[in-house]
């Protein structure tokens, strides 16, 4: 989006509270984003979006936006180093990792317990791992994992739920992943040292899973904390609600990818949400011939992007 904002001449500055590319830039390797033949790390994916934006004049900033406001021809957002007003805002924060929420995960979050494989997945070189999921995510994350881990029981709370092309994966490394379903994930367990074992229960009887690290893939929540109590409206999933043109409920606010309803959750679909809300903005704009920002971005711009 940033590029598209950009480019139009619209003076835009992206919040980025994390990694530049969000979840795709912590993917070992995206597969089916266009252009990309042999796939594309998400760290490269993500470094070139970052540069391409830049490029146009783009300015991000690291920092995190906890509030959007509307201010009739401007838009407040409160920010972690002080407020600024925009003509527009676009929602753009994606989703993050599920929990568990059983006893030990808090405890052991980063002492064993990890959500991104290729974060973290090279502490347990020659180690036993659990992971816990069954779709896309988990049996991708558990493949990669396979480069490190002695073994990997996988522990799956119904049946596979992921795509073909990845049960195939999936079935080729039958001897480094042992695949449990219909598991429930219970309890966490360690000790001084880190985690040590995974208690689950499976048709009804205990199970012990002796492990030395747990990577959770169980799917995904948007970011949307910031906007609770604002007139932004949600689905039954929490997702923004949009019209046609991609904005909420807020008048100059817009909404594009993996946190708006009605999205795919898939990177090139999330691109091209982007794209379109920029050129939407751009008529936002247009249609109300505002007057020229002011020239001081550290207050004000046109567009803000909430990545």
């Amino acid at each position: 989006a940033a590029v598209y904002t950009a480019r139009e001449n619209i003076e835009t500055v992206l919040y980025e509270r994390g990694v530049i590319g969000g979840l795709a830039a912590v993917t070992d390797k995206v597969d089916n984003y266009p252009g990309f033949a042999d796939g594309v790390s998400g760290l490269e994916l993500a470094a070139q979006l970052q540069a391409q934006a830049e490029r146009f004049g783009a300015q991000i900033r690291l920092g995190e936006v906890t509030g959007v406001q509307d201010q009739g021809d401007w838009r407040l957002l409160s920010t972690d180093s002080g407020d600024v007003r925009a003509r527009t805002v676009l929602i753009a924060t994606g989703s993050d990792y599920k929990k568990l929420g059983v006893p030990g995960e808090a405890e052991y979050y980063g002492r064993g317990v990890h959500y991104c494989a290729t974060c973290d997945g090279a502490f347990y070189r020659d180690k036993r791992l659990v992971v816990v999921g069954g779709g896309n995510s988990a049996v991708q994350e558990a493949l990669f994992l396979t480069r490190f881990a002695s073994h990997i029981d996988m522990l799956v709370r119904s049946r596979l739920k992921a795509s073909r092309i990845m049960l195939d994966e999936l079935a080729r490394q039958a001897d480094k992943i042992t695949v449990h379903l219909e598991v429930t994930t219970d309890q966490i367990v360690g000790d001084q040292g880190g985690v040590v074992k995974v208690v689950g229960t499976q048709n009804g009887q205990r199970r012990e899973y002796p492990t030395d690290g747990v990577f959770v893939f169980i799917g995904l929540k948007p970011n949307t904390e910031f906007l609770r109590g604002s007139p932004v409206a949600f689905d039954q999933r929490g997702l923004i609600m949009t019209d046609d043109n991609l904005m909420t409920a807020v008048n100059g606010v817009f909404a594009a990818g993996d946190v708006r309803s009605g999205a795919t959750m898939q990177i090139a679909s999330a691109v091209g949400e982007g794209a379109t809300a920029a050129l939407k903005i751009r008529e936002f704009l247009d249609d109300r011939s505002r007057q020229a920002s002011p020239t001081s971005l550290s207050d004000h711009a046109e567009a803000a992007l909430a990545p």
